[in-house]
């Protein structure tokens, strides 16, 4: 690679400063150079005139002075420019320099500008916006469900512990907990999606090409959605399907062998009261914990599923942007995830304050 362009290549991707000055220029605490402008100045000489661009129409020049300690800008009229800069790059055994001259901005995480992709040529936040939003429907979607059909079932697996369903349903379960998402993912689109078996579900994608979604009337629209969703969302959920359905029976049958529910018996109090009065409102508590930490792990998105059914969202768009090193886009999702997990916990408290009578924010 010639020089001139292994430069201009450590220049596009920052190497070109100190660690230290490239994170803090990442979080907007550092002036960041702007539209660089390279050119070359001969031996001995006091000033350069260089054109920058336009400005009202017009051709934009400035004089770069260099006897000085470092190169100054100048405009055409004398004053000092407080929109370019300029510095010397190296110095040439013949005695020219080569010089840069450059603009500044205060732009990083602080500033809410997770800076430019290096892949899409677009800024950070616009390329993960529709993406972003995609995992969090799924996410939502997937976290909602599981949700609804766990607490249940492990209700009925607590209340009927040791039954040919609790232990028919706990071999289910955990043959599911033991197969990955993104492996059952792919046996769920060789069985339905049009392989050797059934062609009931599409083979990937978040809804139909743009040019059919176009031409469905609202009712269409949603029920397309659904069918596109139904795989994905058995794929995303099915790990935290188990954990969620075995911690809810383990805990409410361990508040079910409490005194207070023994005493709440013995004063002739009604079975149904007791269960869904006092034990379960306790049951709910590592349920209520935990949640933070699925609603962080869920809306990150899993790239590997998203791959599997052709999703264009949140994790895929990370995996990629690692593998084209991507930078920007791989620190921008860093920080989009550990918000998340932030707020996550933040949720995870405030919940378990609500199902918790012992805790208390003051």
């Amino acid at each position: 690679m010639p020089p001139k362009a292994l430069k201009e290549l450590e220049r596009f991707y920052g190497f070109d400063k100190p660690i230290y000055e490239r994170y803090l220029s990442w979080l907007g605490v550092w002036p960041r150079e702007i539209k660089h402008r390279d050119f070359s100045a001969p031996k001995n000489a006091e000033s350069v005139e260089k054109r920058v661009g336009k400005k009202d129409g017009k051709i934009w020049k400035v004089d770069v002075f260099l006897k000085e300690s470092s190169p100054t800008v100048y405009e055409k009229d004398g004053q000092l420019s407080k929109i370019w800069f300029s510095r010397i790059d190296k110095i040439n055994e013949d005695g020219t320099l080569d010089l840069v001259i450059f603009q500044k901005e205060f732009s990083g995480i602080l500033t809410g500008n997770l800076g430019k992709s290096y892949t899409y040529l677009k800024p950070v936040t616009e390329v993960m916006k529709p993406r972003f939003k995609i995992s969090l429907f799924f996410g939502l979607t997937g976290i909602f469900l599981s949700y609804l059909v766990c607490i249940p079932l492990g209700i009925k697996k607590a209340l009927n512990h040791g039954t040919t369903f609790d232990f028919g349903s706990s071999v289910i379960i955990f043959m599911a907990y033991s197969i990955p998402g993104w492996a059952l993912g792919g046996v769920l689109l060789v069985l339905f999606g049009g392989g050797s078996f059934f062609d009931v579900f599409p083979l990937g994608g978040f809804r139909s090409p743009s040019e059919v979604w176009d031409t469905l009337t609202p009712l269409q629209k949603i029920l397309d959605q659904i069918h596109h969703m139904i795989l994905p969302i058995i794929a995303w959920s099915i790990s935290s399907f188990a954990t969620l359905t075995v911690l809810m029976k383990n805990s409410l049958l361990e508040n079910l062998s409490q005194d207070y529910v023994r005493t709440a018996f013995a004063k002739g109090i009604r079975e149904t009261r007791v269960i869904w009065y006092h034990a379960m409102r306790n049951s709910l508590i590592p349920i209520a914990s935990g949640i933070g930490h699925i609603i962080g792990f869920v809306i990150a998105g899993s790239y590997l599923i998203e791959r599997m059914f052709n999703i264009d969202g949140f994790g895929r768009m990370a995996y990629e942007a690692i593998l084209a090193r991507d930078y920007p886009i791989t620190l921008g999702f860093l920080v989009i995830v550990v918000i998340i997990r932030l707020l996550g916990n933040i949720i995870s408290d405030l919940v378990l304050a609500m199902v918790d009578p012992r805790i208390r924010f003051k």
